[in-house]
């Protein structure tokens, strides 16, 4: 299977900037989800590696190999595209096999394959049905099927369980995983739903205006963000900003207000402006315990495990805080609380250059 290094990648529309010196590494054999919003680059990115759209700049390489100007046959890569290209005329079950069709696979072959996926994507009851016959669910799992019977070596998904119903979404999530998993198949899925890439990934590509910020583990990305962005777009964060007091063993920030908050250890010098990033699962209030700040209960949301708690600081910011449904009835509307967090869950950054405000705009 292929790994893929992509190098310096530009590529514009007008004055978009679709991909913007774009660097990446997929590994051999692994799952990579590129995880961003919409008009980060994520289709452009898959196109270019696919070889529909050729670079304005930068290199591709397959195995360490220049292709960058190859063909798209070459590159043994399938892509499934939002738009689904299913053939009209083609029956489900024919959809499913036309790649082994092409490569003239033999009749034992091609019927294990197709009852695999049929029962992958749940359509064994519509194998004749034609796409126009099926709901765009349907029809997105019939791609979803195609291009993984495919015989590719490299697997190129652009939101392949975005039109599924959300029961669905969930159950496919795993198998598909696993399917990709014994196939051996290099894999790059994107999406800009974050419990997907977390659920599914090896490792998680954050990409913003056609550059990867960050690329690690879930785990890695979640704990450990590189940016505010990052840490707001891969789990809501709350932020505050201050200047550093300390850095070490654990960094001071003073508020403008004078309230001083602590996060992890940090390498900005003490008077550096900063921000510290809170995930609103680990902002804990009490009305009891002390705490950095103040706040005053806003909103209470029922989610199931969790309340969505909104609230408003004295300073007029708001914020967020998650607490077990258990609680419910006893955190209300208009109840003043203290806020705080372990201080090993409250990540330092340095200011971003264009602002806060700036930094976190989803486009």
């Amino acid at each position: 299977m292929p790994n893929v290094r992509l190098e310096g990648l530009h590529k514009s529309y007008g004055d978009i900037k679709a991909a913007d010196g774009l660097d990446l590494e997929v590994r051999d054999g692994e799952y990579l989800c590129v995880l961003g919003p919409t008009g980060a680059g994520k289709t452009t990115l898959l196109r270019m590696i696919s070889g529909l759209l050729r670079p304005d700049k930068g290199k591709i390489f397959f195995n360490d190999k220049d292709y960058t100007r190859r063909e798209i046959e070459e590159r043994k890569a399938a892509l499934l595209s939002q738009s689904y290209a299913l053939f009209p005329q083609l029956t489900v079950e024919e959809n499913i096999i036309f790649g082994l069709d092409i490569r003239g696979a033999d009749e034992k072959l091609k019927e294990q394959v197709l009852i695999s996926m049929l029962d992958l994507v749940r359509l064994s009851g519509r194998s004749k049905a034609f796409p126009g016959e099926l709901s765009g669910g349907m029809q997105q799992r019939t791609a979803l099927a195609r291009a993984l019977a495919s015989g590719a070596d490299l697997l190129l998904l652009d939101e392949p369980l975005r039109a599924l119903d959300a029961r669905l979404r969930i159950s496919l999530r795993t198998e598909l995983r696993s399917l990709v998993k014994s196939l051996r198949m290099t894999t790059i899925h994107v999406t800009h739903d974050q419990d997907e890439a977390l659920v599914m990934a090896d490792r998680v590509a954050v990409i913003r205006e056609g550059r990867i910020l960050q690329v690690g583990t879930p785990k890695e990305v979640w704990d450990q963000p590189a940016t505010p962005f990052v840490a707001n777009f891969v789990g809501q964060s709350n932020f505050f900003t201050g200047k550093v007091i300390q850095s070490s063993p654990y960094t001071l920030l003073r508020t403008p207000e004078g309230a001083v908050l602590k996060g992890r250890p940090s390498e900005l010098p003490a008077g550096e402006e900063a921000v510290l990033g809170v995930k609103i699962g680990n902002t804990e209030i009490s009305k009891e315990r002390a705490g950095y700040l103040q706040a005053a209960v806003e909103r209470v949301i029922f989610e199931g495990r969790n309340l969505h708690v909104d609230l408003m600081m004295d300073n007029g910011q708001r914020i967020s805080a998650k607490i077990p449904s258990w609680r419910k009835g006893k955190v209300v509307v208009g109840d003043r609380t203290n806020v705080y967090w372990e201080e090993s869950k409250g990540t330092v950054f340095p200011m971003p250059p264009g602002g806060l405000e700036n930094e976190l705009k989803v486009e």
